[in-house]
């Protein structure tokens, strides 16, 4: 597993956003569900034409572990192009992230790298979750195919 260590300065994201829950894995299928929608209604195309530097991406914010449940945002980095969309604005803290590369069509490909983070390095990283929302970045091209690149960051902090 391909990962690194950046610090980043807070900044604000714009899209919309879902409540899911992680009872039997529902996740997994509703926010690829979100993201077909997103796309069939043209929301996905309209903010790709005004994302910032990170492109589009999914966030995980607002986490309640006792019921399972977060919100799942498909957002980007407000700009002056989309600060006009009336969408909703949430801001990601500074944050020290390990960022995990994933390689491979979607969505199966990033399910497995979310699962290998929990299962397999934070047991052995000498490193905890921080506080901060849970971001997935997705860069250009089609996510369908077996050379796809996305991210998910997740802030930490070590033990």
């Amino acid at each position: 597993m391909q990962v690194r260590i950046e610090e980043k300065e807070s900044f604000i994201i714009v899209g919309k956003g879902i409540r899911v829950t992680t009872t039997n894995g529902e996740q997994n299928k509703r926010i690829p569900k979100f993201w077909n929608e997103s796309f069939e209604n043209g929301f996905c195309q309209n903010l790709t034409s005004t994302a910032g530097a990170l492109g589009v991406l999914g966030a995980c914010m607002d986490f309640k572990m006792e019921s399972g449940e977060f919100t799942y945002m498909i957002a980007a980095e407000k700009t002056e192009g989309n600060s006009s969309l009336n969408l909703e604005e949430r801001e990601v803290p500074a944050s020290t992230w390990a960022i995990f590369e994933s390689i491979g069509p979607l969505p199966d490909a990033i399910q497995k790298v979310w699962h290998n983070i929990y299962t397999e390095w934070f047991p052995t990283s000498g490193y905890e979750h921080a506080i901060g929302p849970e971001l997935e970045i997705y860069y250009p091209g089609n996510p369908s195919d077996e050379d796809y690149k996305s991210e998910v960051w997740i802030p930490v902090r070590q033990k």
